[in-house]
């Protein structure tokens, strides 16, 4: 299938920003104007909020459907180049029911977001749109001064395009944020550590396909709907997944995994991507890793599937942008991971 890619970004557009999950705009708005800020002051972009953007969590809670109506009229405003979600959460997959599909389907713009945004990255990717994992407003943009590599990385997919794009590991990550209930920390994180580097667990040669996945936790929230791909969409897929800040156990990890290698997911994709496991320790990586290969490729036969994890991608900071439908590659000798194409035009 050949996704629709939509136009680049330039200093002057207008982007959406919509909340789809949480109401967090609204319990600390200091944090969402540091992420609107940088949007306008390091990329020129010009904002556009809809009237459930800053609503309580409670009114958001008890309205999926005004959720879906805001990510249905960012898409049909042609004013509008991309929707960039406000923040994560754990219940957005009630709003997939009121999304338009063919008002989505005409106006293919970026949609960007992740965590809880897997559910609608997922629906509009069904609907072959290339969608994009990666920083929301107040987790990611607002922090992004911390980290000037990451502005670059946003910059070089969003904004200015290139048939190739090497992906590179930042040279620093952190946890977490300071408090937000401080008005002060709205742009601060939490302790910096040096980047260990990724771990290339398994596979040889070279392998390509095109990108997909999202936060483990919330594709859960997918399994047995209509919304879940068909066996035959693994096919040489290179699958990214990563967990939340709530922290799963290495049990529970192991339980998802053994869902997809039901499915045989494991016999047909191209490449496994597993994102840096926030709040998990040295050691506690270490056995994620264990179970990692143990499941896919001592239960699962998935010899010769590469298998790369503790990439700068998910719940730390700074994170990469991963496009949902873009060729891609993996070189287990040269230890690289690559787009083979521009996700915008």
């Amino acid at each position: 299938m050949d996704y629709i890619k939509p136009q680049r970004l330039c200093v002057g557009d207008t982007v959406a920003v919509v909340s789809t999950s949480w109401g967090a705009p609204h319990v600390y708005p200091h944090v969402f104007d540091q992420g609107l800020a940088v949007l306008r002051d390091r990329f020129g972009l010009r904002i556009k909020e809809f009237p459930t953007t800053r609503m309580s969590p409670s009114e958001l809670a008890a309205n999926p459907q005004q959720r879906a109506t805001d990510l249905n009229a960012a898409f049909a405003d042609t004013s509008v180049s991309a929707v960039i979600a406000s923040i994560g959460g754990d219940d957005s997959a009630r709003i997939l029911r009121y999304l338009d599909s063919d008002v989505i389907r005409a106006n293919p713009k970026i949609l960007l977001g992740y965590s809880d945004t897997s559910t609608q990255l997922m629906f509009c990717h069904n609907l072959g749109l290339v969608t994009f994992y990666g920083p929301s407003v107040m987790a990611g943009f607002a922090q992004l001064l911390n980290f000037p590599e990451a502005e670059v990385h946003v910059r070089k997919i969003l904004f200015e395009p290139d048939d190739t794009l090497r992906y590179e590991p930042f040279p620093q990550w952190t946890n977490g944020y300071a408090k937000w209930k401080e008005r002060d920390n709205a742009g601060r994180v939490d302790e910096l550590y040096p980047h260990d580097g990724w771990r290339w667990l398994n596979g040889s040669g070279i392998r390509s396909g095109r990108l997909f996945g999202g936060c483990f936790e919330v594709l859960e929230f997918m399994k047995g709907t209509r919304h879940w791909p068909e066996e035959e969409f693994w096919r040489d897929r290179i699958v990214f997944l990563e967990t939340s800040e709530e922290k799963p156990s290495i049990s529970q990890n192991r339980h998802w995994l053994f869902n997809y290698g039901i499915q045989g997911v494991f016999d047909q994709v191209a490449g496994l991507l597993i994102g840096r496991a926030r709040g998990y320790t040295v050691d506690e990586k270490v056995e994620l890793d264990q179970m990692i290969l143990e499941t896919v490729v001592h239960q699962f036969g998935a010899r010769d599937l590469p298998i790369v994890t503790n990439m700068d991608f998910g719940h730390t900071d700074p994170q990469w942008i991963l496009p949902l439908g873009i060729s891609a590659e993996l070189d287990c000798e040269q230890k690289t991971f690559r787009l083979l194409e521009a996700a915008v035009v």
